[in-house]
């Protein structure tokens, strides 16, 4: 498979900030499209035809947060997006592709709109459970393995996510603002530059001598009507 890379980051990654390393991000500047873009809507074009029950979920439950999901992200996309032409009924992509708005999928759709993968959790009981997904590019992580499970049951695997962080983790849930979005990067060192990699981390991110980069930029919304929490990851992949 042709590598799908980045040459660039909006970022420094070098620029390490304590767990779970949140700041403040301008609401216009949640969604990206960058030079991977048109390469990357096909790899998941790919992925959502010939792999859908590995990259989509949604629970029961989570049809109303799904819902409105889509109609946010058009919004936002008419509103701040460049290169994007929306209608009623379907919408044209910076790369020239038309996608149909289908209102009877709405993770579906969006999984052909924008480059980032989109997380909802909801608050059930005391704590945001992952309730609907569509995950083209896991970073060492099953979506089946994590649908409808809690925040603390998702991090189970991270040694560096212990009771305190987790804690901190579900305040910033709880407290998350609509039109106040947060976000954080990590970085991690790969072997290959494949973005769809659903499987239990096999490197540690300290191994300098693998010759990738991949490093997720992630952002956590609130969306105003079903109040349930939208965490995007926008994933890089850059040779060392």
């Amino acid at each position: 498979m042709t590598e799908i890379l980045q040459k660039r980051l909006p970022y420094d990654v070098e620029a390490k900030r304590p767990l779970p390393g949140i700041a403040p991000l301008d609401m216009a500047e949640w969604l990206l499209v960058d030079e991977a873009f048109g390469a990357q809507m096909a790899e998941r074009a790919r992925l959502l035809s010939e792999r859908r029950d590995d990259v989509l979920a949604v629970t029961d439950g989570a049809w109303p947060a799904t819902a409105e999901l889509l109609q946010y992200v058009l919004d936002w996309l008419a509103e701040n997006a460049v290169g994007y032409v929306i209608s009623a009924k379907e919408v044209r992509r910076p790369d020239g592709v038309t996608v149909p708005i289908d209102r009877d999928d709405p993770m579906g759709t969006l999984g052909h709109l924008v480059q980032e993968d989109l997380c909802l959790l909801e608050k059930r009981g005391d704590e945001h459970v992952l309730s609907a997904a569509v995950l083209c590019f896991p970073a060492s992580w099953r979506l089946a393995e994590k649908i409808g499970r809690p925040l603390t049951g998702i991090h189970v695997p991270v040694p560096e996510y212990d009771d305190g962080i987790a804690r901190r983790v579900q305040r910033l849930f709880d407290g998350v603002q609509p039109g106040r979005p947060l976000w954080r990067f990590n970085a991690l060192n790969y072997a290959d530059a494949v973005l769809h990699q659903p499987r239990s981390r096999v490197q540690p991110s300290e191994t300098a001598d693998l010759p990738y980069l991949r490093t997720e930029r992630q952002c956590v919304l609130r969306l105003p009507e079903t109040r349930a929490c939208v965490f995007s990851i926008h994933s890089y992949v850059l040779a060392r």
